[in-house]
């Protein structure tokens, strides 16, 4: 995660500016982290209730994606920047394109209504919080760049920023708070989404013979396709779940694939069934080192809404001397991984933003190596820490939440945490293991009823920098058990919990990530709620 000082100081100094000016008054704006931006911006009336300012600054937040997205096509126009930058404009340009997706969908719901059902105020505050997250991953594509556009764009991406992170305050305040008394207001948006896909459920993992909607991958030519890719290509688009059979198929055949893939937001509800763990291997070596970005080094990337992965096994193999170097990035709602393995060193599982459960898979790495902003649940899974360069720590988890109001974070429940067989083999050689440190101001991280081993440094936790986020970030211990889980000597910091049940239960498949609602739907097994 390299960083441009420029850059970083401008965009720094800007964002939170607004912060240090805020007046003290009893405004309506003082309810957000950027009230003097706010005021600045605010309607020329100066008046209005919760929901008038929250139409008002969504609009605000929608003009500035549209703006946003029209700069940065300008900037790949242009042929003088170096491949760096220029990788980095498409990481911008999916993601702002993203953004205006999401503040579109979410101002013409906002504008027609006061109150939402819970499940329907939990969607929205998920893709808001995303908007966030992707302005912030862009940025830091920018910064891991040789060259850099002018600054136009870092201001772009500071009022933008401000602008998404106001809109989310007065959301959260006058949506979300009032969920429970509009329950039954309408109908909620899953179950409309997934009452012909409940049609197949656990179906769709035996990939019966009489499923239209199955094609097959093998290299031998005897399937439908021989690149994953070119079947991902034929995969409907826009079904909105809606397809009378439910779920696109496809059936990746044992084999190596060394392909990027790649699956766009309008490939929704696909599921991608392998032969199994280490048989059907999907693999890659792009890296930070040799130019790429980390967002961009993903062996396989999926943004499409519903989709679904089983009996894979992706493998970023750039090595750990290539430092940032991601298997997976995955930003798609409603997605599901299971039985997967992921492999790679640095950056290996990135959980990128929005809604996402990994069951009984395997998660190998070193630094960083389960990180990203998505509300995210791990259940049952081996996560296991490899040998890292001479002059590295393991960190397991890098959680990336930027701005209060998000309703994002790792939970990791009921798995098991340990070394994987070069460091359990590295002959008497020390490397500490923590189970996360803070990579964002309100980084959050729930370990939950999971076996500990030995690797796990006693004091459990690592900063970033110096004290940065460790008054601010939430992180916490819940029923652990292992010689690794001893909580004696756990680190002090403010941030830090050690949590009861009462607390736990928000962490939970059912209350964090909505579970019940959408993952009958997959056929992935789940647990609902704590053991």
């Amino acid at each position: 995660m390299a960083i441009s000082m420029r850059l970083f100081i401008i965009y720094f100094l800007s964002i939170n500016y607004a912060c240090l000016a805020a007046s003290t008054g009893d405004s309506i704006c003082n309810l957000t982290p950027y009230p003097a931006f706010c005021e600045s911006n605010s309607p020329s009336t100066g008046k209005g209730d919760i929901h008038a300012y929250g139409r008002y600054f969504a609009g605000k937040s929608l003009s500035s994606s549209k703006m946003f997205v029209s700069l940065v096509s300008k900037y790949l126009k242009k042929s003088q920047f170096p491949k760096s930058t220029m990788l980095a404009l498409e990481d911008c340009n999916l993601l702002g394109d993203l953004n205006k997706g999401f503040w579109q969908r979410a101002q013409k719901r906002i504008n027609n209504t006061d109150t939402l059902s819970s499940s329907e105020a939990q969607n929205l505050h998920t893709l808001l919080s995303a908007t966030l997250t992707n302005y912030d991953t862009c940025l830091n594509s920018i910064q891991e760049t040789t060259s850099s556009p002018d600054d136009e764009l870092l201001s772009h991406l500071s009022n933008g920023t401000k602008f998404y992170s106001i809109s989310l305050a007065f959301f959260k305040r006058g949506w979300v708070a009032n969920d429970a008394k509009t329950e039954t207001n309408g109908e909620v948006w899953e179950e409309k989404v997934y009452e012909v896909v409940r049609r197949r459920g656990r179906k769709l993992l035996q990939l019966g013979a009489d499923n239209a909607n199955v094609v097959v991958v093998n290299p031998d030519g005897s399937g439908n396709f021989t690149s994953i890719n070119d079947a991902v290509g034929a995969a409907p688009n826009n079904t909105g779940g809606s397809n009378v059979n439910g779920f696109f198929v496809i059936h990746v055949v044992a084999g190596v694939y060394e392909e990027y893939v790649s699956i766009p937001k309008n490939k929704q509800y696909l599921m991608m069934v392998g032969d199994g763990i280490n048989q059907t291997i999907i693999t890659g070596n792009r890296s930070v080192v040799d130019g790429w970005t980390t967002f961009n080094s993903a062996t396989f990337a999926v943004v499409a809404q519903g989709f679904v992965a089983i009996n894979i096994t992706f493998r970023n193999t750039a090595g750990a001397a290539k430092h940032q170097a991601v298997a997976v990035r995955s930003g798609a709602d409603l997605s599901a991984f299971y039985n997967c393995s992921f492999e790679g060193y640095q950056d290996t599982l990135y959980t990128h933003s929005l809604r996402q459960f990994y069951r009984n898979c395997d998660i190998y790495g070193t630094v960083d190596f389960i990180f990203g902003n998505a509300a995210v649940v791990l259940q049952e899974c081996n996560i296991q820490a490899r040998v890292p360069l001479e002059n590295q720590f393991n960190a397991i988890t890098a959680q990336g939440r930027t701005d209060i109001n998000q309703n994002t974070g790792t939970v990791i429940h009921n798995c098991s945490i340990g070394a994987a067989s070069d460091l359990a083999t590295s002959n008497g050689t020390t490397k500490k293991t923590y189970l996360g440190r803070p990579w964002k101001q309100y980084s959050r991280t729930v370990y939950m009823q999971s076996f500990m081993d030995s690797l796990i440094d006693p004091s459990g936790w690592a900063a970033w920098s110096g004290d940065f986020a460790l008054d601010t970030l939430y992180y916490a211990e819940f029923d652990n058990n292992g010689p690794g889980s001893n909580t004696t000597d756990r680190v002090t910091w403010p941030g830090y919990h050690l949590i009861n049940a009462s607390d736990a239960v928000n962490f939970t498949v059912d209350n964090f990530i909505l579970g019940s609602a959408w993952l009958p739907a997959t056929g992935v097994p789940f647990l609902p709620d704590l053991l």
